[in-house]
């Protein structure tokens, strides 16, 4: 009998070649039914897999990460058999689970259209409805190289030709198709209970603009319907708030083909980006950073010396000066090194803090670029702390304090992850593992739940990243914290210490927009493009009932932007309805409407976003109360 030990520690002995499943039928009817794949010795298995050792075992339903990723891969082979049904000329390249969903890549002469997404979603239909299983088998590489050759799926045979020798090559059945895939699947096509197919793309082969392009259906499936339908209540919402489209017609950027993944701020988006500029230099402020500015363009020895030219080639920009290689600074981390380089520093100067809205350059391939939210020019509000060792907690913790409230005045809560040392990492392991527990302490002192995320810090060092929340519950990764003994290492930095001799500083990187650019993304479809007034890029329209008022709409304008406020003056010949109509889809926060009435009592009609006429008011209590608005940052 074999020993196998559940995750709640109980041991259970059972037959050499019982299956995962006859396990979890032995323990509840409710468990077989609900569970998707399961891990063995830490192994993710199909729930057919037979038992032929001891081990630990642990069953995972729709309700784990594991669980609902599988469910979603077999989602995505089920769509690429409803396709292969219906057009079977179809070769195919890879079909991933990724986030809220699934997709498959197809190589197809016909031209799919939102029509055949359709009659795709009824032969799935049928196929859930027939609960065809799905069958693992362990194939030779020449097998499989014969099988898909025959076949004529060339992309799957250029994936098994790359893969490594010892690899170990799997196909998975269901019915009368068969993919390339390393598992783990659900039992049957039955447990796919919602699925929805959401829309087409074009899709690169392997990413690489070099190959071909292939047609990408994007879907998405849970284990209840009433999940899925809220999915795409959600999804609907974004499609409202999609950044993209607010920012065309609020006039805040344009994207423009002369500079694929290098946006255009026009005058309303500049406004927007200042003010968070001018908050953050604030921060800056308060929490003791000096600002510095740092060169886009610098030589290929710093990179070199940084390890970018080693670890991070692949993501920069390069020219020649003079004869010279020299890189477009994807970070502005070497920059600051040259900064505290260029002085002495005494450890009773420490902590020093430097900040840099430093402007960075990446290489990011065509097809992942969107919007802001994926460029290849941003600004990062970069800082970077140099500090003694025994000063390393309090600095974490000062930065988590500053990265707080910096959310906080947009309403955003958030979720922490310690990220830990990269395979692809440089510099001595005990460094590392003294940086991860310097990070994990500050943590754990302030009593902020976190999770770890093991083997993605930066290459030179541990993480903490900070993922909002937004207003319709996605995340967004923004905020990062990252101590670095490297750097200071490999550019010789020092300080003098109270016994006269030169020491080590610390560092810390940190960055709380991350990119500014992104952030206004976030921001912009956050608040829908509603923002708070003290970031709007109209705070006030101040608009004419009649020709008569006009005047008076120009004075009070006048005076409004006197203060400091951002105010526009209608006084076109026009229905004051339609006038209030158009500041609303422009999302100003506040609109004042002036008649004969409130001409002659020095006052205006106040209405104001979202909640509707808040009656006449002096126009001097209305200056007050936007003033005190702003000044307090008010959401």
């Amino acid at each position: 009998m074999l020993n196998i030990e559940l995750k709640d520690g109980k041991v259970l002995e059972v037959a050499p070649g019982t299956t995962i499943s006859q396990v979890a039928e032995g323990i509840s009817r409710r468990l077989a039914k609900e569970a998707l794949v399961a891990r063995f010795n830490g192994k993710l298995v199909d729930l057919n897999r037979e038992l032929n050792e001891d081990g630990t075992l642990e069953l995972l339903d729709a309700s784990t990460p594991e669980g609902l990723d599988a469910y979603r891969h077999s989602s995505a082979h089920v769509m690429a058999q409803a396709v292969k049904n219906l057009f079977p000329d179809t070769r195919f390249g890879i079909g991933p689970a990724v986030k809220d969903g699934f997709y498959y890549d197809f190589d197809t002469e016909h031209v799919f259209t939102p029509e055949d997404l359709e009659k795709i979603e009824k032969e799935i239909e049928k196929i859930i409805a027939a609960d065809i299983p799905f069958s693992c088998r362990t194939v030779s590489r020449e097998d499989a190289l014969e099988f898909f050759g025959e076949k004529n799926e060339e992309y799957k045979v250029e994936l098994i030709n790359e893969l490594p020798d010892e690899s170990e090559i799997t196909m998975y059945t269901q019915g009368e198709f068969t993919d390339l895939c390393r598992g783990p699947h659900i039992p049957s096509t039955g447990k796919l209970k919602a699925m929805k197919l959401l829309n087409l793309a074009g899709a690169y082969w392997r990413g690489d603009e070099k190959n071909k392009m292939l047609q990408r259906i994007y879907g998405t499936s849970f284990p209840k319907k009433s999940e899925l339908e809220e999915y795409l209540r959600r999804m609907e919402e974004a499609r409202k708030r999609d950044h993209r489209r607010l920012g065309r017609e609020l006039d805040l950027f344009t994207l423009e083909e002369e500079g694929p993944g290098f946006p255009f701020f026009l005058p309303k988006g500049m406004v927007l980006r200042n003010e968070l500029e001018n908050y953050m230099r604030e921060m800056y402020a308060k929490w003791g950073y000096e600002e510095i500015r740092t060169p886009i363009i610098l030589n290929r020895a710093l990179w070199e010396q940084s390890g970018h030219w080693d670890h991070y080639q692949e993501n920069m920009y390069f020219t020649r000066i003079d004869e010279a290689d020299y890189a477009i600074k994807p970070m502005n981390c070497p920059g600051c090194m040259i900064v505290y380089r260029h002085g002495q520093h005494s450890y009773r100067e420490m902590p020093i803090r430097y900040a840099e809205m430093g402007l960075v350059h990446r290489h990011e391939k065509s097809g992942v670029l969107h919007g802001l939210m994926r460029v290849r020019a941003f600004t990062q509000d970069d800082a970077h702390i140099f500090m003694l060792y025994s000063q390393i907690t309090e600095e974490i913790k000062n930065v988590i304090r500053m990265v707080d409230e910096v959310y906080r005045i947009f309403g955003f809560s958030y979720n922490v992850e310690l990220s830990t040392r990269p395979e692809k990492a440089m510099g001595d392991i005990a460094l590392w593992d003294k940086a991860t527990d310097d990070l994990r302490q500050a943590l754990e002192e302030l009593e902020i739940p976190y999770v770890v995320n093991e083997g993605d810090g930066a290459f030179y060092g541990p993480k903490i990243d900070f993922h909002l929340e937004d207003s319709i519950g996605r995340t967004w990764q923004c905020g990062t914290i990252q101590l670095d003994f490297q750097m200071p290492e490999k550019f010789d930095l020092t300080y003098i210490g109270e016994d006269g001799q030169k020491h080590r500083p610390a560092m810390i990187h940190r960055a709380i927009f991350g990119s500014i650019e992104r952030f206004i993304g976030i921001l912009i479809e956050h608040y829908a493009g509603a923002f708070p007034a003290w970031m709007a890029p109209v705070q006030v329209r101040v608009m004419s009932i009649s020709e008569n008022n006009s005047r008076y709409v120009r004075e009070l304008t006048d005076r409004l932007k006197a203060a400091g406020i951002r105010a526009e003056a209608d006084d076109r010949n026009e229905k004051i309805g339609y006038k209030i109509r158009e500041a609303q889809m422009q999302k100003v926060p506040y609109m004042l409407v002036a008649g004969d009435k409130e001409m002659e009592a020095g006052a205006v009609s106040v209405r104001r976003r979202g909640e509707g006429d808040l009656g006449v008011m002096p126009s001097g209590d209305f200056l007050e109360r936007i003033l005190g608005e702003i000044r307090e940052r008010q959401q």
